[in-house]
């Protein structure tokens, strides 16, 4: 299996009220994907958010690795199905990553 996704389309535009949903509504779902049988990593997609929602997901993506280790969770925030598709195939190949918030770009 090797890696698998988490792909969450829409979240709140207030940073407080994002990140509560997500710990309410997404986290376990979150380690339920992770701990699969088979599954050595976690890649997270968020929706495109503004700046000031940086440091919840760079959060989440730190504790859910150390949590996870040795299995790898890492979390992408926007971009187009282009630039996340080419993010999921470098860190399918990329084993050494892990507790990393990558916004991307379309």
């Amino acid at each position: 299996m090797g890696q698998v996704e988490l792909r969450i389309d829409c979240l709140p535009e207030v940073p407080l009220d994002a990140a509560a949903e997500f710990h309410r509504d997404w986290l376990g779902r979150a380690r339920e994907a992770i701990a699969t049988p088979g599954a050595d990593a976690l890649v997270i997609v968020l929706p495109v958010a503004a700046k000031d929602h940086d440091d919840w997901r760079r959060a989440i993506a730190r504790d859910l690795a150390r949590a996870c280790a040795p299995r790898r969770v890492n979390i992408l925030g926007g971009g187009d199905a282009a630039a996340i598709a080419a993010m999921l195939a470098y860190l399918g190949d990329a084993p050494g990553i892990t507790g990393q918030y990558l916004p991307l770009h379309d």
